[in-house]
């Protein structure tokens, strides 16, 4: 058991640790940003193109990309999109030309968090960073939540469910009995065996699940 813990150990604090993403096909603009960010003590990963980094890129990990909006191949607004289509929890930032803003604008509409312009300020590369990886954090923790509920949710059976569903609606047992056609008994231990398989403890904490479950 205790070497277990040993190998296992060094993986968790890696997963822990937000990592930067670069991907930018000027190699110049690569160098600085990774010389600037491994300063503050992040790790960076950096690519010359966006199908370079969507062919290594692991999903779930904590930390953002600064994208180049102008690219050759995939651009950076390209990146983007197939980020949101493959449901990619990355935050990104936009690296742009002043000719770009328009661009980096319309991309944040869409979900993009910051864009930075070139030359990049060393003050408000960091900042942006920190924004985004606080982005990430948050929104690794509301997806694991999600799946914690549907794994507590998974379990109940279809009857269960009905129950459940009618019960968190604030409605009375006389009525989900009414409603489902069994009687009120039946609806005792239906809702007996929902809060011993979710672990809700009360039907507060029952509708909590069901909204994360959502």
């Amino acid at each position: 058991m205790v070497q277990r813990f040993i190998l296992l150990y060094p993986l968790s604090q890696i997963m822990l640790k937000p990592t930067v993403f670069i991907v930018d096909d000027d190699a110049a603009v690569r160098d600085a940003l990774t010389l600037m960010i491994k300063q503050e003590n992040i790790i960076v990963c950096a690519y010359d193109s966006a199908e370079t980094f969507l062919n290594s890129y692991q999903l779930e990990t904590l930390g953002c990309a600064i994208v180049d909006i102008r690219m050759s191949g995939m651009d950076g607004i390209e990146l983007h999109q197939v980020l949101l289509e493959r449901n990619i929890l990355l935050p990104v930032i936009f690296l742009t030309g002043h000719g770009d803003i328009p661009l980096s604008v319309q991309a944040m509409k869409a979900g993009a968090v910051d864009f930075l312009t070139k030359p990049v300020i060393r003050e408000k590369l960091v900042n942006s960073i920190k924004a985004a990886i606080h982005t990430s954090e948050r929104l690794l923790a509301e997806k694991a939540t999600h799946q914690d509920a549907l794994l507590l949710l998974a379990n109940l059976t279809d009857r269960e469910r009905d129950v459940m569903l009618l019960a968190v609606q604030g409605h009375p047992n006389k009525h989900i009995a009414r409603q489902l056609g069994i009687s009120h008994r039946t609806v005792e231990i239906h809702k007996s065996k929902i809060m011993q398989k979710t672990g809700a403890i009360n039907l507060l904490d029952l509708a909590r699940i069901v909204h994360e479950g959502e």
